[in-house]
């Protein structure tokens, strides 16, 4: 299977991406064959509050990208249905156009109750992307407002979209969101309140410390593209500087380890916990006081220890 996602095979695609949401055994040797720690291509995070405009504007983007002879992956992630858990939106069908050309792959996500605006397995499955030879592939978060902040963890370049009429909702984004662009898009921009609205984000900016590089803030009308391709050659610009940087391929080692970590954490924890007392007794024992959630986390800590102390002692 990894093979045919190599040659770019579209069924191939969707049943490895299928693979790894639903988290099955094939997953992590798949995703190993897969993962190429200097490939070039690079992912797109493009995040902002609902109704700003996110899906409208990746079409757009898609357009230009594919007149530049660009294969183009998309992973619109939607909030999940509370009865299947798939995607509720299914904003493919604002990118109907694109349906037909085999250059580009869109798959719509569901959150699965998953926070920070993503899918858990978005960062897996963007990989399988980048390795079929997609470039760039764009990530479209849930639209959630201040808690989309993991996208930045995820893509290379992020950008955030804002439109105007958001009034004190800018205030609200400062503490998260605001700082996680690498370009501020204002779309919407013959809309009442743009002006307005590129004083208020120019003005948080300000407030960044002495030093620190300030995204630059665009604006765009989606709808009828005004501005889309002046970002394109923005977000390509900074595509040609992280490829000059020497720390960007290990930037994204470290963060796909953190990704694995976190995730296998949670593994081992559910393991040792089933291991140390059974799940329904570790609660049993809670609710009658006989231990502390607290206590039981220190029990794993010295657990795994001892297996450690032990497997290095035989080795030795």
């Amino acid at each position: 299977m990894a093979a045919q996602v190599k040659k770019g095979s579209t069924r191939a695609i969707a049943r490895a991406i299928t693979h790894i949401e639903n988290g099955t055994r094939l997953a992590d040797k798949l995703l190993h064959d897969l993962y190429e720690p200097l490939n070039t291509a690079h992912t797109v995070g493009i995040t902002g509050p609902p109704g700003a405009g996110k899906s409208t504007l990746v079409d757009k983007m898609i357009a230009i990208w594919r007149s530049r002879e660009k294969k183009v992956g998309v992973l619109a992630v939607d909030p999940s249905s509370p009865f299947t858990g798939g995607a509720l939106l299914g904003d493919r069908i604002r990118m109907q156009r694109h349906a037909v050309d085999s250059s580009v792959f869109i798959r719509s996500m569901g959150s699965r109750g998953h926070l920070g605006g993503l899918a858990g397995s978005t960062r897996d499955v963007s990989q399988v992307l980048l390795s079929a030879g997609f470039d760039p592939v764009l990530l479209e978060t849930v639209g959630v407002g201040q808690g989309e902040v993991e996208v930045a963890g995820v893509a290379d370049v992020t950008i955030l979209v804002l439109v105007p009429g958001l009034g004190d909702e800018v205030q609200t984004m400062k503490a998260g969101i605001m700082e996680i662009g690498d370009i501020i898009v204002l779309n919407k921009a013959d809309k009442p309140g743009i002006d307005q609205l590129e004083s208020a984000v120019k003005a948080n900016l300000d407030l960044m410390p002495s030093g620190e590089k300030k995204p630059p803030v665009l604006r765009c009308i989606a709808d009828s593209g005004k501005g889309i391709e002046h970002l394109v050659n923005s977000i390509e610009k900074l595509f040609s500087e992280l490829l000059e940087n020497a720390e960007s391929h290990r930037c994204r080692a470290e963060m796909a380890l953190k990704r694995v970590s976190y995730e296998k954490g949670k593994i081992l924890a559910g393991i040792f916990i089933e291991y140390l007392f059974g799940k329904k007794k570790a609660v049993d024992d809670i609710v009658e006081g006989l231990t502390s959630p607290y206590e039981i986390g220190e029990k794993m800590i010295t657990l795994a220890e001892k297996m450690l102390e032990k497997t290095n002692d035989q080795e030795n």
